[in-house]
């Protein structure tokens, strides 16, 4: 069940992070991949930053969001 929740709080951060990032999305599939790997990197780098959103799912996928988003931009740096 928890591999079904990351998939689908992936799925969910990525579109929105797609959505936020104008011209950094990649197509709706990669985007969803990329908010999975967003859910991992936005939980590093919240404990690094010692940050704490209130829990849930929506935390979660405010998380998974924000570090979408980080991914978002980097790999558009690539890109061009």
């Amino acid at each position: 069940m928890g591999l079904l929740y990351a998939l689908l709080i992936g799925a969910i951060a990525g579109w929105l992070a797609g959505k936020l990032m104008k011209g950094g999305g990649f197509g709706l599939l990669l985007n969803i991949v990329i908010g999975i790997i967003g859910g991992i990197v936005g939980n590093w780098l919240f404990g690094i930053l010692n940050i704490s959103l209130f829990g849930g799912v929506l935390g979660d996928i405010i998380t998974g969001a924000i570090g979408a988003c980080a991914i978002l931009f980097v790999a558009g740096l690539f890109k061009k």
